[in-house]
């Protein structure tokens, strides 16, 4: 599992994953994506183009993210899951609670308003 995160010019934080969000992958990224996601209140895109599997302790990466950027008056949006990754995420309600979007581009549009 691959962490990268950058910010783009308008001050939003772009997290790019991939790989499988699993026990393994989810250890293997938890430190990096926990000071890009939870430390300062943002504006956060996690794009999960390149993720090919998500499990349950995935989910729960994602969910504790979006709690602490609500709590710290961020927002924090997934883009473009895969279908099977995206299907996970409706299964489990995750998108009732954290926003998902098509792409980066929708992303960026949706943390402007």
């Amino acid at each position: 599992m691959q962490c990268e995160s950058f910010t783009l010019l308008d001050d939003i934080v772009q997290v790019r994953l991939s790989g499988r969000l699993d026990l393994e992958g989810t250890q293997a990224i938890n430190d990096k994506f926990n000071v890009a996601t939870k430390e300062r209140a943002a504006k956060i895109i996690i794009d999960l183009s390149e993720v090919s599997f998500l499990a349950s302790v995935g989910i729960r990466l994602l969910l504790t993210s979006a709690r602490a950027q609500a709590n710290h008056g961020g927002k924090l949006v997934l883009a473009a899951p895969r279908p099977a990754v995206r299907k996970v995420i409706e299964a489990a309600g995750i998108d009732q609670l954290i926003g998902v979007v098509a792409d980066v581009e929708s992303a960026r549009a949706s943390l402007k308003e």
